[in-house]
């Protein structure tokens, strides 16, 4: 019986793909903090893994049913402060470094995982 990397793999490698994704959207929002104007972005984890496990958006069935409103294609969004600043620019450094912070432990979480799961199968190609 031949075991399918790709399909048992593809979860662990699609999400360490989107939490570097996310460092370096968040990583861009805390080196643009003094810049006037500047919108901070995030991406939607939830749904853009939903996405790209096949899952995907909601769909409506009736003319009067309400849309998710959360876009789940992996692309970035631009959040919306709880406060704004005078010039116009959206970062806040404090929730930025927390978000930071919070998405490394996941990515981390997330290569202990994939790798986990590498040793799992060597283990099982090797007989132990």
């Amino acid at each position: 019986m031949a075991i399918d990397f790709d399909r048992t793999l593809q979860v662990h490698v699609q999400a360490v793909q989107l939490r570097a994704r996310r460092a370096e959207l968040i990583a861009g929002n805390l080196a643009n903090a003094d810049t006037p104007n500047y919108l901070a972005r995030d991406l939607d984890f939830g749904a853009a893994m939903a996405t790209a496990q096949g899952r995907g958006q909601l769909t409506t069935s009736a003319e009067g049913h309400l849309a998710s409103g959360r876009r789940a294609d992996g692309v970035a969004l631009y959040r919306e402060p709880t406060q704004r600043s005078i010039d116009g620019n959206t970062v806040e450094p404090e929730r930025e470094k927390a978000l930071f912070s919070q998405n490394a432990v996941a990515y981390t979480a997330s290569l202990r995982l994939l790798g986990n799961r590498v040793q799992s199968l060597l283990n099982a190609i090797r007989g132990e």
